[in-house]
């Protein structure tokens, strides 16, 4: 049989596996052990599955997971997070929208310290919906917002995201981060202008707040929130002025993390448990994947599958603005049934060899894929973002009720997507500025 053909049996298996909810880094590893039995030999799959987790593992870029990680758990578990929502609520009193609009600037820091979409729906899914709620929002505005401003997680660095894809696509990580910056600024503009549109057009969706705020309180907020920024200011500071890499930037970050919490006296023996042995946990969990993914990429390179794809698809075009579009559709799509790592560590080892034949720039592509991964997050059926929320309100929200309101911010998400491909400078100025 054919090697390409036996490439695509192998994907198919894959998706049907992951479909069928086994776990991504098993089924990926599962499908690349038994691709290269069956194109070489059972030794050299043996051989190869024993190599892979040593190689992986002890790669120093892969060290920054674990630290961000930490520095995240670290951060939440002391309550430095704690004071964001109510400072921005103080500060945002007088725009439309003014809960959801505070939601997404503390969202956006929230998401610096934490790296993760999902870690951050989830705390505000706790913290600023039952504020909404209980404000009279429209249930599907606050729950939407929530949904679609977690997702900047994925795109603010720092990234668990952008750490893998530059593992994959053998791209400089501090390049990623510094490449995100402005997308997600971009992103978190975007959502707050589309909340103001919508409670322009129709007050109640969003009462309007008439509490009058003394310069004693909003003093006393500013006094709560101060140590993110110095945590955020510290780490991506760093990575900016060159004192430090991303991957040093992690341990660094966890470092200052631990730190500002002992100085509030809020780092106890409890908390700092309970951030090590979720660090632990998270960091496995991605570890199992990252593996299962080199085992099956590695059988997608000897399976001659992406030299193939790219050779078919460079002679139906050779404009890489056009093969942007497309592989946009193909995410999509695929952001619908699948989630986030999954779509990524599927389609990188067949996409990079073509796109790297087209001289397409891999930071510029790098942050693209983030942001159609973070579309993917809040899309029906499989939103995680979405399943987050619905998991922590109960039956106080419906899930299609969180769907809906996640709509009008996807499509702010695709004028921000559209945005981002026409003008590719929006993303690579701030990197090429510092690279000088």
């Amino acid at each position: 049989m054919d090697r390409t053909i036996i490439g695509l049996i192998g994907v198919g298996i894959a998706l049907l596996l992951i479909f069928l909810r086994v776990p991504i880094g098993v089924a990926m590893g599962i499908v690349g052990f038994g691709g290269i039995a069956t194109l070489i030999s059972w030794h050299a799959a043996i051989g190869i599955a024993k190599a892979i987790p040593y190689q992986l593992i002890g790669d120093w870029n892969l060290s920054a997971v674990p630290m961000f990680l930490l520095m995240g758990y670290v951060a939440s578990a002391t309550g430095l997070t704690n004071g964001l929502f109510a400072s921005a609520r103080i500060f945002f009193a007088r725009v439309p929208g003014a809960l959801a609009s505070a939601t997404v600037l503390a969202c956006a820091f929230f998401a610096s310290a934490s790296g993760s979409s999902v870690a951050t729906s989830a705390a505000f899914s706790r913290i600023s919906i039952p504020e909404m709620l209980k404000a009279k929002y429209d249930p599907a505005l606050a729950t939407g917002c929530v949904a679609s401003a977690g997702t900047l997680g994925s795109l603010i660095p720092p990234s668990i995201l952008m750490i893998v894809f530059g593992i994959m696509a053998d791209t400089s990580i501090s390049q990623l981060f510094m490449a995100g910056v402005i997308p997600g600024i971009l992103s978190a503009a975007m959502f707050m202008g589309y909340i103001a549109l919508r409670v322009k057009l129709n007050p109640a969706l969003a009462p309007r707040d008439d509490t009058q705020y003394s310069w004693a309180e909003k003093k006393a907020a500013l006094m709560d929130v101060w140590p993110l920024p110095v945590l955020i200011i510290g780490v991506l500071g760093g990575i900016f002025s060159g004192m430090f890499t991303a991957t040093e930037a992690g341990a660094i970050g966890a470092m200052i993390a631990c730190v500002i919490a002992a100085a509030r006296r809020s780092l106890t023996r409890e908390t700092f448990r309970k951030a090590i042995v979720d660090t632990a946990e998270g960091t496995a969990a991605i570890f199992i994947i990252v593996v299962g993914a080199a085992i099956f990429a590695r059988f997608m390179s000897y399976s001659q599958l992406p030299a193939a794809m790219s050779q078919s698809l460079l002679s139906i075009t050779d404009s890489p603005l056009l093969m942007i579009l497309a592989i946009s559709a193909i995410f999509l799509v695929l952001g619908c049934v699948l989630e986030s790592i999954s779509i990524m560590l599927l389609t990188m080892p067949l996409l990079l060899p073509l796109l790297k034949a087209m001289d397409v720039d891999m930071v510029w592509f790098g942050i693209l894929v983030i942001k159609l991964l973070e579309i993917g997050l809040v899309t029906p059926p499989v939103g995680m973002n979405v399943y987050v929320i619905k998991s922590s309100l109960g039956d106080r929200v419906s899930l299609t009720t969180i769907f809906r309101g996640a709509f009008g911010f996807i499509a702010a998400d695709m004028v921000t997507l559209a945005l981002l491909i026409s003008f590719p400078i929006i993303t690579l100025w701030l990197p090429n500025l510092l690279a000088r």
